[in-house]
């Protein structure tokens, strides 16, 4: 007879004398599948020849436990076996590297969007956010989180009637992207070589706002300023 395995479909052959009258139990030798495979139905037999009637006798109990049976495949037949994954062409291959590529060169060009516009708008940046300042100036690049700043600070000596004048000139710029106000007090330091505080003295800047990239002139002047001034340095003062 020929047995079919309900889980993987491996059919095998096997000899029908090795079943008793209520089945037993089998397992499949491929996936290990173990189920009740019933008797086969026996062959009618001739009709018995009349006999004397006698006491028939009592059924004998079966008391064999079910053992597992793993019969052998049958004989030109073949378990079927999963099916393969399919090997990738070429064409697939090399659509799968484009993909690939194209996916780490938009990683890079977005990091780069990201780093230039942290750079151009640094300023911005840091006067919505303050904290970033020491960031910049960690990686060497200068802020000013106030958005106010000083450019282009110079001084000459001059003289005026015969007395020495000391002339300090500049620009406040507004290098924020929005209208800002202009401190309005200036301080001018004289310093020496050494970077000690000889003189210093404020002035008005002449404006109280400035719109986005505007610029505004300033001019300070002292007379008879003291003969160790080696620089000036001007800044904003809280009065």
């Amino acid at each position: 007879m020929i047995l079919t395995c309900p889980s993987c479909s491996t059919r095998y052959t096997v000899d029908e004398a090795q079943f008793q009258p209520s089945g037993r139990t089998v397992r499949c030798a491929k996936c290990s599948h173990s189920w009740h495979q019933p008797a086969p139905e026996p062959e009618p037999a001739p009709a018995p020849e009349p006999q004397p009637e006698e006491e028939m006798a009592a059924p004998i109990p079966i008391t064999e436990p079910a053992e597992d049976f793993a019969p052998t495949p049958a004989s030109g037949m073949r378990a079927f076996a999963p099916a393969a994954q399919v090997p990738q062409t070429p064409r697939g291959r090399a659509l799968q590297a484009v993909a690939v590529a194209a996916g780490w060169l938009g990683l890079v060009v977005v990091v780069l969007l990201i780093g230039f516009s942290a750079v151009r708008y640094r300023q911005d940046i840091a006067a919505i956010w303050p904290q970033t300042a020491s960031v910049y100036s960690g990686i060497g690049l200068r802020v000013n989180a106030g958005g106010i700043d000083f450019r282009n600070v110079a001084y000459k000596r001059e003289n005026e009637d015969g007395q020495l004048v000391l002339v300090v000139t500049g620009e406040i710029v507004n290098l924020a992207s929005r209208e800002l106000p202009i401190p309005q007090t200036v301080r001018v330091t004289l310093k020496d070589a050494d970077n000690r505080e000889l003189y210093s003295w404020p002035i008005k800047p002449g404006a109280v706002t400035l719109k986005p990239g505007g610029v505004l002139n300033f001019r300070a002047r002292v007379s008879s300023p003291p003969v160790a001034a080696r620089f000036a340095v001007v800044s904003f003062a809280k009065d």
